[in-house]
């Protein structure tokens, strides 16, 4: 369908003051994320802290600055906690709310989380639609139950296709003309070199990938370059996928659904990713209910999701969301790929890491440390990759686990892990 741009002077735009003057005491706001906060409205309510209290946000990991999270009139409660909000969640200012990203729509639609205002940022209007650009997330779902519905109209919000949203939709519109927040590329290191060229080996030609951002990720695109006919049906994607997408690799030509269409939910990388996706009929940015939902993950054939993760123990337990009972981030969608992957005709779920943090502290471990949130059951987890090789620990018992998991651990944690699988399983 070939949409034609709709002239700016047919919608009324309000000063962003104006339109947060529709937001009470007790209520609760859902926040567009990544790298489209709607930071306008943010610094306009925040001039109101005076006159509100009790104001409840609901987002997922966002980036930029973040007076919702510091207590005050506002109490944070995001899906996700990325660095900007870490040190309140962790000092009690503010909170999380454990879920998988696939349920955070439901929340909303089910009533079990209230929503009564949606603060979204949208690109320039076409043919009477805006697009949510790069953070469709569960705001498809905060504008469908909210009260007052704002959008700020931003022209450096690329028109994505996929789930677009109707200008009837909102209550009031701002008009903005900021840059959205960037993530330049990460480097990576010769370890998330050697870890990207054991997932490579178990990544067939045809497959359909799910893998985030960050140095480890760009590191297993960097080993995927000589592979062929690769698909991208994910919850976000940066600069290492795209540079896949340009070389060919990436052509989704094997997708049972979408084929020919890359399909995310949200993005964070370079402007390039941004521009890429602009007006780019190749890309369908569709909300998380579409993307993360199990059941479309496994609706292609060879499906390989790649998460991350805390630490592991010799069981196979695995921690990603917490540091102890230190909040860290968030469940995500590790377990929605996972069990989607695995129940994908030739699937596999990865669940790839350092044997050590930077500072030489062992990822794989006798045990989680006391209060760590388990993100992916024991009985979920699949492949293990380190720096030191890949086990699959799928219909392998316990004693057989803790064998394989020590085998990719670091050298100088491994007589410490035998010691520790034998005091617990006697052999």
């Amino acid at each position: 369908m070939l949409y034609l741009p709709l002239p700016m002077t047919e919608i009324s735009f309000i000063s962003a003051l104006e339109a947060v003057q529709s937001i009470h005491s007790g209520d609760h706001v859902h926040l567009s994320s990544i790298a489209s906060v709607p930071h306008i409205l943010i610094e306009a309510l925040s001039q109101r802290a005076g006159e509100l209290s009790n104001v409840h946000f609901h987002h997922f990991h966002t980036e930029g600055p973040a007076p919702y999270a510091q207590g005050g009139p506002f109490f944070d409660q995001g899906f996700f906690v990325g660095p900007n909000v870490r040190s309140f969640v962790q000092e009690g200012l503010a909170d999380y709310i454990p879920v998988n990203l696939f349920e955070t729509q439901a929340m909303y639609r089910n009533g079990a989380l209230p929503c009564d205002v949606a603060l979204v940022q949208v690109s320039e209007p076409v043919d009477g639609k805006v697009s949510l650009g790069t953070s469709v997330d569960c705001s498809i779902a905060a504008l469908e139950v909210a009260r007052e519905r704002i959008a700020v109209v931003n022209p450096n919000v690329p028109f994505a296709y996929g789930d677009l949203v109707s200008l009837d939709t909102f209550t009031a519109f701002v008009q903005a003309d900021t840059p959205l927040i960037t993530k330049e590329y990460a480097q990576p290191s010769e370890t998330d070199l050697a870890i990207g060229r054991h997932c490579a080996q178990l990544v067939p030609d045809g497959a359909c990938l799910q893998m985030g951002i960050g140095a480890m990720p760009n590191a297993i695109c960097a080993c995927l370059s000589c592979h062929k006919h690769l698909g991208l049906h994910t919850e976000m994607f940066s600069d290492g996928a795209l540079e896949l997408i340009q070389k060919g690799v990436i052509d989704n030509s094997r997708k049972v659904i979408d084929t020919g269409k890359v399909v995310a939910s949200f993005l964070l990388g370079s402007q390039n990713v941004y521009s890429f996706v602009d007006r780019n009929p190749a890309v369908l940015m569709k909300e998380i209910a579409y993307t993360n939902d199990p059941w479309n993950i496994a609706r292609n054939p060879q499906m390989v999701s790649i998460n991350s993760a805390i630490e592991i123990d010799l069981t196979g337990q695995v921690c990603a969301d917490s540091i102890g009972t230190r909040i860290y981030s968030g469940t995500g969608g590790q377990l929605d790929f996972v069990r989607g992957a695995k129940l994908s005709a030739g699937g596999k779920a990865i669940i790839a890491m350092a044997s050590q943090t930077t500072k030489g502290m062992a990822k794989i471990v006798p045990t989680l440390k006391p209060g760590a949130g388990v993100v992916t059951p024991r009985a979920d987890v699949q492949w293990v990759v380190t720096e030191f090789g890949a086990v699959n620990l799928y219909g392998k018992s316990l004693q057989e686990r803790a064998k394989l998991l020590t085998s990719i651990a670091h050298p100088a944690n491994r007589e410490a892990l035998e010691r520790a699988a034998f005091e617990r399983f006697g052999r």
